[in-house]
């Protein structure tokens, strides 16, 4: 039999599920989905005297904002976010409607099933539950429900950081996406001892944009100064390289932890052959060992016949804490010196601390759900708004916490067609994240 907190979870995460708060990044297009799912939320706790408010940046780019009080006025507060907006879809490569939050065979499937209405469904059924139970936590909650992140959270989180700061006032650390989910730790057959992965770190993004300059001419006398070719031998030396390993804290930490249960060393000679091992969770592993620069938009003539005067190259940059120079003075060398390059949207990584109270915390709540669970450090090689929140000084973390069958991919679900989370994984997190906000 399920409880009030859980049945509420589930209904919550359908619910706003069914909202289409679809974010296009183009305004006449993504329309006011994201007012609408933060105005539902206003309402549930409003309906158990919960006081919020609500900001609106733009026309449909709602956020909400609600604070329960703690029972130690020294502690630092603890902000709780999830996003509110979500992907658009191809509903033409769905199994099921993707706004419909229909379960089957045990799985709830919809556009925001994992990323991230889950979590917004469940924080607003915890804060529902404290009330009604009577629950004090031990240090101010805030909780945040926000527009636009999948866009940058340029009229979300940032917004609210630049314009009402104030509403994250005494907060010291965060807790949001993308971690949480239960992963094998062994990988043996039989073995259903899970490693529940906490994202202690994220990875920067930059946009890059490489420019080369020649002389336009006609295509049938070729030049040694085509733009195009020199920019196509400078994108080809990005994609060739790769960065330096860099084993960050939290990258240790999991190598450690993996490494002891599954006999292996992770040398740094054969360390991607020893993450391969890992399965699907190397896939993401994989990622956060080093920086990465991948060419993705290539620029350049109209017709065929002539050869333009420049040709224009835009790379995706992920960085890891700490070497933003080594990035930029490694892009501007392997793009050679005939190559003008510029930094656009750039943003540093972030970096929280991996051995603190809260993630001892998180360890106590999934023990007492899944008493093998062991929670481990992991760096996440994407960003949340948990980059936004740290210009006020606040440590992110992302934890979501899902148990899921080990052969299940949460990962994979982000941004896919399809997307779904098992049922009893929500429950799971609804009673996990409960107790990880009344004692953190």
């Amino acid at each position: 039999m399920t409880t009030t907190l859980e049945d509420e979870a589930l209904a919550f995460v359908r619910d706003l599920i069914r909202i289409e708060s679809v974010n296009t990044g183009i305004a006449e297009t993504t329309g006011d989905g994201e007012t609408r799912a933060a105005r539902y939320v206003q309402e549930r706790l409003a309906e158990v005297g919960i006081p919020s408010e609500f900001v609106e940046s733009r026309p449909g780019r709602g956020s909400l904002v609600a604070r329960i009080p703690g029972s130690d006025p020294d502690a630092g507060g603890l902000l709780v976010h999830a996003h509110l907006d979500v992907v658009p879809v191809e509903e033409k490569d769905w199994t099921y409607p993707p706004f419909g939050a229909e379960i089957h065979d045990g799985y709830l499937y919809g556009r925001g099933a994992v990323d991230m209405k889950d979590f917004a469904g469940i924080i607003l059924a915890v804060a529902r539950h404290f009330v009604r139970e009577g629950i004090v936590p031990r240090r101010d909650i805030v909780f945040a429900f926000l527009p636009d992140e999948e866009r940058g959270g340029v009229w979300g989180a940032r917004w609210l950081v630049e314009h009402r700061p104030e509403l994250f006032a005494g907060v010291t650390e965060a807790l949001s996406e993308v971690g949480g989910f239960s992963v094998p730790l062994t990988g043996e057959p039989g073995d259903e001892r899970r490693a529940y992965l906490a994202a202690t770190s994220e990875k920067g993004s930059a946009g890059v944009t490489l420019t080369v300059r020649g002389h336009a001419a006609h295509g049938s006398r070729p030049t040694d100064d085509n733009a195009v070719v020199r920019l196509a031998a400078a994108v080809a030396r990005i994609g060739a390289h790769r960065f330096p390993l860099v084993r960050t804290p939290a990258l240790q930490r999991l190598l450690d932890v993996f490494g002891e249960a599954r006999g292996l060393e992770f040398s740094d000679e054969s360390l991607r052959e020893d993450l391969a091992s890992l399965g699907f969770v190397s896939s993401f592993i994989d990622a956060t060992t080093r920086n990465t620069a991948t060419p993705t938009v290539l620029s350049a003539g109209e017709t065929t016949n002539i050869i333009p005067a420049e040709a224009i190259a835009r790379l995706d940059v992920r960085i890891l804490p700490g070497q933003d120079d080594q990035v930029r003075a490694e892009l501007a060398r392997l793009a050679g010196d005939d190559v003008t390059v510029r930094s656009g949207r750039w943003w540093s990584a972030t970096e929280a601390p991996i051995d603190v109270p809260l993630l001892d915390v998180l360890q106590k709540a999934i023990s007492a759900e899944d008493a093998e669970g062991v929670v481990v450090p992991y760096l996440l090689p994407a960003g949340t708004d948990n980059k936004h929140f740290a210009r006020l000084g606040i440590h992110g973390y992302g934890f979501v916490p899902l148990r899921v069958p080990q052969e299940f991919d949460v990962f994979a679900q982000f941004h896919a067609a399809d997307e779904r989370v098992p049922v009893d994984a929500l429950l799971f997190g609804a009673r996990v994240t409960a107790q990880i906000l009344r004692e953190a």
